[in-house]
């Protein structure tokens, strides 16, 4: 045989000094063991077991907002057996309860949770919506003033320059009150760059987990308690608890102290709303922060930034 031609079974480089030396030799065959007076074949190795799955306890399968509703009634249990108070954690209602239990059972069910939380995303992808309409409303409304304003000399007469100054400003107020929840949402709150960028992303979802639960929620809960009372006052209620009668209801809302400025009941209205928003946010940024807590990335979607944020 020639220098350099291939055998069977051999892989030949050509590229060698020695111009075809045997480097690798790969069987087709299964490998032969040679014993006396017979050849036999050698059987392949057995592949290994597949790993058996260990079933997993339901306690390590519990969210943390499990773990969180689970902690609050044990705390609103004692305070009502134990602990004289007038405050709200001694004195739940009903529903209260229920709304705690519930939230035990849905630590469970993973899938319920996720399904919250995008539906809670979505409020917040129409409040980014009707934000962008009311910029525009804004622009309109002060481009018209500044016309009017220089054209009140041509009329002799003010054209409805209160009512549009009014307009304008709540016009921007309600643009800022019905989209802090996309700015939650979205991360847009500022950090301490230099602390918070290093974190590892299970860190980041502890921080912002006991931070929403231990101060954002509970402040959102008592600014929603305080804020019934304010909003129907605002719209006519009055101190004894009645309501006006008749079906004029806007002539008993509470008036601007500006001459020709529009009723300012229905924007207190709007503050009221503006904190469910916000709750309802915070209450889906717990859900995903918990599931980055348990390990499942594809629940627990934490925002990374490409450059830190910087508020100068």
């Amino acid at each position: 045989m020639r220098v350099g031609a291939a055998r069977p079974g051999f892989e030949v480089h050509h590229g060698d000094k020695l111009g075809g030396r045997m480097l690798d030799r790969r069987f087709a065959e299964p490998e032969r063991t040679r014993g006396k007076g017979a050849v036999t074949d050698t059987a392949a190795a057995p592949s290994p077991a597949p790993p058996v799955a260990r079933e997993i306890k339901w306690w390590a399968r519990l969210h943390p907002i499990g773990w969180l509703a689970a902690s609050t009634i044990v705390i609103a249990v004692f305070a009502r057996l134990f602990w004289d108070t007038e405050y709200w954690i001694g004195n739940l209602v009903w529903w209260n309860w229920l709304v705690l239990a519930g939230a035990v059972a849905m630590g469970l069910w993973h899938d319920g949770l996720d399904r919250f939380r995008r539906g809670a995303e979505s409020i917040a992808t129409f409040s980014l919506t009707v934000a962008w309409i009311l910029a525009w409303v804004v622009f309109l409304l002060q481009l018209f003033n500044v016309i009017t304003r220089y054209g009140n000399d041509l009329v002799e007469t003010d054209i409805l320059f209160g009512e549009t100054t009014s307009l304008a400003w709540q016009s921007f107020g309600l643009m800022f009150l019905i989209a802090i929840n996309f700015g939650v949402r979205e991360g847009v709150n500022p950090r301490i760059d230099f602390w918070w960028a290093n974190f590892s992303v299970k860190r980041k979802a502890w921080l912002d987990f006991v931070i929403h639960s231990a101060l954002l929620l509970p402040f959102i809960v008592m600014a929603i308690r305080i804020l019934k009372g304010y909003a129907a006052t605002s719209l006519g209620r009055r101190h004894n608890g009645e309501w006006p009668s008749g079906w004029r209801v806007w002539e008993t809302w509470e008036e601007a102290v500006d001459a020709g400025g529009l009723p300012v009941g229905p924007i207190k209205v709007m503050i009221l709303i503006a904190f469910i928003l916000f709750g309802l946010q915070i209450l889906a940024e717990i859900i995903k922060t918990g599931f980055a807590i348990i390990g499942d990335e594809e629940k627990g979607d934490i925002i990374q930034h490409d450059s830190p944020l910087r508020v100068e």
